[in-house]
């Protein structure tokens, strides 16, 4: 098909945008861990865009978006990007199949490095790279495929916009199985009331713009077109975000007695999370409930999840995993009504014209992907981890993972320094 310059100027701005919600991750989940791995969990964020790329270019694009081969795409079909160019769009596209293919794996990139907020202090480097190889394969392609690349729950009638099921709920689910694996982690009684402290709450603030800022990327550009979905997206995009931001403050000074940085920052992640799903689907309006419900909802996860006891460190599942099955649940019945459904006759209000429409058979639809997806996501990932656990322990040995893993550390002082390489600065005693 012919290729649109307009849309494909505005499709590679999109694809920077969502490329820069990595390293926005990396400063976002380094903030809020302690000091002694914040490089860590910043490594587990930037090695992804090398592994995940690596493998999208190989096999990935193809298993997610290639002819259907039993249950995924067949790996052959776009075998290391070939038969892609850059003046030639897919089916039903007006941007170049190599910008395409681009922008999509910059989604792959960032949804494995979403779990490493749920594992934090827990995980070893090596067979961490082991897992998000096998994982984008044996999870986030398969269900790329099936929703995104014209598999068996696109045919049904599932709709996902940007990435809920996709990206969110496998993401979510997956660190959830991740803790019964590498279970709790181990703190002294000296820092059991700082363990889950953030070390550097400007981190976490910048962090969250950028996250924030590429998320008009990641859900804008889902239309693959400059387009009056776009246009839709982005706005609902800034609505729920903004409405998730306050009522998640709010909710946070009630409960904690003074407002914080952090749940503001959070809250706002989470109104981004619920809203992916359904951006390009639904009205402003929508948008306004999905902020409420994400503020609600998600605190009341992540409050859940303390009482069982499970140590997702950063509230990878309440934020990321519930907040993308709370927003493809409710795009069931918060799509443009069934007038839409007609490109033809559809009034000009529609955002989204012949795709989602709000019923009760859509919310049936979309409320079993969701679970699907969960369970999918849990019982793989669970598989895969005990797996490499057997091969390559996950848990590392050392209290500093920064220093112990990667022989770094994110703050030098002299007495630290003498705590970690005691025989190379055998001369500082009189100085500390």
């Amino acid at each position: 098909m012919a290729v649109e310059l307009t849309s494909t100027a505005f499709m590679m701005v999109c694809m920077a945008l969502v490329q820069l919600m990595t390293p926005g991750l990396a400063f976002f989940y380094g903030g809020l861990v302690k000091d002694t791995s914040v490089l860590t969990m910043m490594m587990q964020s930037f090695v992804s865009m090398g592994v995940a790329s690596i493998v999208w270019f190989l096999v990935g694009f193809s298993l997610c978006f290639g002819e259907t081969m039993y249950f995924v795409g067949d790996p052959r079909t776009y075998l290391g990007l070939r038969g892609l160019n850059t003046n030639e769009a897919l089916p039903d596209q007006t941007i170049p199949g190599l910008l395409f293919a681009g922008y999509q794996g910059m989604f792959a990139v960032i949804t494995p490095a979403l779990m490493t907020g749920a594992f934090a202090d827990r995980f070893r480097f090596k067979p961490y790279l082991i897992f998000i190889a096998v994982w984008l394969v044996l999870v986030y392609a398969p269900w790329c495929h099936w929703v995104w690349g014209g598999g068996w729950l696109a045919q049904w009638g599932v709709w996902d916009f940007a990435g809920g099921i996709v990206v969110h709920v496998t993401a979510g689910f997956s660190a959830l199985a991740s803790l019964i694996v590498v279970g709790k982690r181990e703190v002294s009684e000296e820092e059991a009331e700082d363990h889950d402290r953030p070390h550097n709450v400007p981190f976490v603030a910048l962090g969250t713009a950028l996250l924030w800022f590429g998320w008009f990327g990641f859900n804008a550009g889902s239309a693959l077109a400059t387009s009056g979905t776009a246009v839709g997206a982005a706005v609902n995009s800034e609505i729920a975000a903004s409405v998730a931001l306050f009522l998640w403050l709010i909710i946070d000074w009630i409960h904690r007695g003074r407002p914080g940085l952090v749940g503001l920052c959070v809250g706002s992640i989470a109104g981004l999370a619920t809203v992916t799903p359904a951006a390009g689907f639904i009205q402003p309006w929508g948008a306004f409930i999905l902020g409420c419900a994400a503020a609600t909802l998600c605190y009341a996860c992540c409050e859940l999840r303390k009482k069982l006891g499970f140590d997702d460190a950063l509230d990878v599942w309440g934020v990321h995993g519930m907040g993308g099955f709370i927003g493809t649940v409710l795009l069931g019945v918060l799509a443009d009504p069934e007038e839409c459904a007609d490109v033809e006759l559809a009034p000009p209000s529609c955002v989204n014209p012949g795709t989602a429409t709000a019923s009760m058979e859509q919310l049936g639809k979309q409320t079993c992907a969701a679970l699907l997806a969960a369970v999918y996501s849990v019982l793989v990932t669970l598989v895969i981890l005990k797996a490499i656990d057997l091969c390559v322990p996950l848990k590392p040995k050392h209290a500093n993972l920064d220093f112990g893993e990667h022989g770094e550390t994110a703050y030098h002082s002299p007495v630290r320094q003498y705590i970690q390489e005691p025989k190379k600065l055998s001369g500082l005693e009189a100085t500390v």
